[in-house]
């Protein structure tokens, strides 16, 4: 008898701090899960079919042998979803699991409706929920978030070639994290050389840790979108070059890092809120600083603005991710600041985005 069809509610991220210093050993990020899904549904089907709504694929047949998903279009958008299946469907071949023939239909809401990005996480958040959706269809248990995430961060960085990781473990775990990346190298080549899943996934992931915060009280925290996308990638490959060329200027940046992201992370931990304001201010500083010596626009003209106009209205403001466009955060002191503040930023041409904490990571929604 076919199984009733199941859906996965997958949240996207928004990084607080310590950006780029992480993709580095033992450095810090904080990083949160924000209530704009992923929704991945599957169902049984008499043929394998997969649907991607944000670019208009529809029905597009698939087939799986020799561990490769084969997707019967040309277009580099599905990779990240073909990935995802693949790592999927070998877990369960591994663990001896039966599956049958599947209809999967994935449609993100983390992008601006007219297909402009966030700076959301959106491809770490489809490869978590088409592994999630994937794995709690065929299962007989559901899956653990550390499985998921490990999973979803070999089939991201397979497909990427790069990244922290931290997006897929904001959309596995959810809530709220401190976290400190596997290392793309590391990964890469781990995945390489293990000779199955299993081998791979009991590994000591030694750079890794994934640790929850929880806030003792309401923070008000704000989060503005500049209306221009960043190119996360291309911002990456040239901070890292400071690396090479100037390694004693990128060593003060992730010193300057990592006690920026400590004071947060206890300001967020014990509600000390002029700790957290000041991490906040001296993370900023850190990746002017670091911009400035790269010659990378970490902060665009709009970014500034967003950051001052929080600092102006009594709180503190960075760019959230990679910067050079997408999102910037403010933690504000009150709720009549933070109003005060969102009003200011309209006014500068910043869209406030009704953003908040969400809890959970991927997880089975109702369907109807």
């Amino acid at each position: 008898m076919p199984k009733s069809p199941l859906r996965i509610k997958t949240p996207g991220k928004l990084n607080i701090a310590g950006e780029f210093a992480v993709l580095e050993p033992h450095q810090n990020l904080i990083t949160m899960a924000v209530n704009r899904f992923v929704y991945t549904t599957i169902e049984s089907s008499n043929q394998h079919l997969v649907t991607l709504e944000n670019f208009g694929l529809h029905q597009l047949h698939w087939d799986y042998t020799n561990r490769h998903v084969h997707v019967a279009v040309d277009d580099t958008r599905v990779n990240f979803v073909k990935s995802a299946m693949e790592i999927a469907l070998q877990f369960l071949e591994e663990q001896s699991i039966a599956w049958e023939s599947f209809s999967l239909t994935v449609k993100s809401e983390l992008d601006d409706e007219s297909g402009k990005k966030y700076g959301l996480g959106s491809s770490a958040a489809v490869s978590t929920s088409v592994i999630s959706a994937i794995l709690t269809y065929f299962l007989p248990e559901r899956p653990t978030a550390k499985l998921v995430f490990q999973l979803a961060a070999t089939s991201h960085v397979a497909t990427q070639g790069n990244g922290s990781g931290a997006d897929v473990a904001a959309s596995s775990h959810g809530g709220l994290l401190e976290y400190a990346s596997f290392q793309a190298e590391w990964l890469s080549e781990a995945y390489k050389n293990a000779t199955d899943l299993h081998t791979l996934l009991q590994k000591d992931w030694k750079y890794l840790t994934i640790k929850p915060i929880s806030i003792p009280s309401p923070i008000y925290m704000c989060i503005g979108w500049t209306g221009k996308p960043a190119s996360t990638a291309k911002l990456v490959d040239q901070v890292l070059r400071l690396k090479l060329n100037d390694p004693q200027h990128f060593q003060l940046f992730l010193d300057e890092s990592q006690e920026a992201v400590a004071k947060i992370g206890t300001g967020l931990r014990n509600g000390q809120y002029s700790q957290l304001m000041q991490g906040i201010k001296e993370n900023r500083r850190a990746l002017q600083k670091v911009g400035d010596k790269a010659s990378v626009p970490i902060e665009t003209p709009l970014l500034k603005t967003l950051c001052d106009l929080a600092e102006q209205y009594g709180g503190a403001g960075k760019s959230s991710g990679a910067g050079g466009g997408d999102c910037g955060i403010a933690f504000m002191p009150t709720k009549e600041s933070a109003d005060a503040l969102i009003s200011a930023w309209e006014r500068a041409g910043i869209k406030s985005l009704d953003l908040q904490l969400y809890p959970y990571g991927a997880k089975e929604d109702t369907l109807y």
